[in-house]
């Protein structure tokens, strides 16, 4: 911990734990993704999906006494639309870690606050610093480091996979502030809610069967109850009491952490063009964190 940490108040370290440990648990995502045996994308989010839903439901129920259908209900637009984002969010994430390399999906991802600020300032008029302009243009250096090079490979496909689920979550981002909601809990569990009849239409379609081995629906659920839910529920408790920039820098030990467990477990090693690239990117990123950026970037993940 930093010395500010060591003398914070109790709740902010407490705070600070919490949001590492989300981190942490989001991290595994990619190694889970690499366990996989057989299940397809849309196999997977049909299971991920159910553990998702049942953990949040029981996460709101218990915080707020209320059931988690009513509090959907009061959503609106800004509800369903963020929704619908975060399905296309996990969609492309899941058909990135398929296609690509962790680390560059990982890599990826952390350019999502750069394009909620745009969305921010295009749908919201929201003011975008110049620091954070300076941070975009850096970053797209460093994503065009980790793409370049790749067209017409499979890795270029799920670089695209991967920009695509950070516009998702920066739209889910976005919407959050449009609906003034505090609470990023039930719009998850709508895009839960909806994922299983999409996903489960889709298998029907495609003549995907539901019975998936032992090995896949159990890592597919796991993702869904431990993974997404709990790494959700922990970063949300601990968010409201720790400052935006340090939440920014927090959340990097998902993207870090990511590639050492495929590294340690399956021998996964990122190339010297992605750790360039990635390197750049992450630079722009804590360059914009520790500028005096001062809104929360919500960050459920794939």
């Amino acid at each position: 911990m930093t010395t500010r940490e060591l003398t914070a108040a109790p709740d902010e370290r407490a705070g600070v734990l919490l949001v590492l440990l989300a981190g942490v648990i989001w991290s595994t995502v990619g190694l889970g993704i690499r366990l996989i045996e057989e299940a397809t994308v849309w196999q997977i989010l049909f299971y991920r999906s159910f553990g998702l839903a049942l953990l949040l439901y029981i996460v709101i129920r218990l915080r707020t006494g209320r059931s988690a259908f009513t509090m959907i209900a009061r959503l609106g637009w800004p509800g369903l639309i963020g929704a619908c984002a975060l399905m296309g969010a996990y969609t492309g994430g899941i058909i990135a870690l398929q296609t690509t390399t962790v680390a560059n999906v990982m890599l990826i991802f952390a350019s999502a606050p750069f394009m909620a600020a745009i969305l921010g300032m295009l749908i919201l008029g929201e003011a975008v610093r110049w620091q954070t302009w300076l941070s975009i243009a850096v970053a797209l250096i460093g994503i065009g480091v980790m793409m370049g090079g790749k067209f017409g490979e499979g890795a270029f496909w799920g670089n695209l996979a991967a920009l695509g689920a950070a516009f998702g979550f920066a739209v889910f981002t976005i919407t959050l502030r449009w609906g003034r909601s505090g609470d990023m809990l039930p719009c998850v569990f709508l895009s839960g809610l909806l994922a299983i009849p999409v996903m489960g239409g889709i298998c029907l379609v495609l003549g995907l069967p539901f019975v998936l081995n032992a090995n896949d629906a159990g890592i597919s659920l796991g993702m869904g109850l431990f993974q997404v839910g709990a790494g959700l529920v922990l970063y949300t408790i601990g968010s409201k009491s720790v400052p935006a920039a340090q939440l920014t820098l927090l959340s990097m030990s998902e993207v870090v952490l990511a590639s050492v467990w495929v590294w340690l477990v399956l021998n996964e090693v990122p190339a010297a063009q992605t750790l360039l690239g990635g390197a750049v990117l992450l630079g722009a990123v804590m360059f914009n964190a520790l500028s005096g950026a001062r809104r929360r970037w919500p960050t459920p993940h794939t």
